[in-house]
């Protein structure tokens, strides 16, 4: 995406919401968003990091994790990478299961986009692939990003022992 959305696109009405950035983001709650957003869609990257390695990722200037809240609940989070003055990466963006089907993923994506042109890049950049949701390419397209190139991914589900240990907090 070399220019910023042109869209205005109105919150739905009956329903509060709040977007807020999280600078110093504590682990535990990352890694919840992450994994009530992405377990659809098989996101298994971050929970198998250490938590020294997800913390300097976290806490690393260039990242910025901002959570979506509906009616006082978190409903979604974005994650951007601002790679160098010239490009912003939308890492991760997603709604929780509770927050599809209530008509805030258009707005939430809009005012995500909003932000990352805020930082006055040269383009946005975000990496979708075949386990996303079905209409994501086509919701990227319609706020103007262009396909560069196109690859396929694989589940690699979470092992027991994986998931026992993050139960178990480390």
């Amino acid at each position: 995406m070399t220019a910023p959305p042109r869209q205005s696109i109105a919150l739905p009405v009956n329903l509060h919401t709040a977007v807020m950035r999280v600078p110093d983001i504590p682990l535990a709650y990352y890694r919840y968003l992450y994994d009530q957003v992405g377990r659809r869609w098989h996101w298994v990257d971050r929970l198998r990091m250490s938590d020294e390695a997800l913390t300097a990722l976290l806490r690393d200037k260039r990242t910025e994790v901002t959570v979506l809240y509906v009616n006082g609940a978190p409903a979604g989070f974005y994650e951007f990478f601002c790679e160098d003055g010239d490009t912003v990466e939308l890492r991760h963006f997603g709604l929780m299961e509770h927050a599809r089907g209530l008509g805030v993923g258009k707005w939430f994506l809009l005012q995500t986009l909003y932000a990352a042109w805020a930082h006055e890049p040269k383009k946005v950049v975000v990496t979708t692939n075949n386990l996303d949701h079905p209409r994501a390419l086509q919701l990227y397209q319609m706020f103007g990003f262009s396909p560069v190139s196109t690859s396929d991914a694989l589940v690699r589900p979470l092992s027991d022992d994986e998931i026992l240990r993050m139960h178990k907090g480390g």
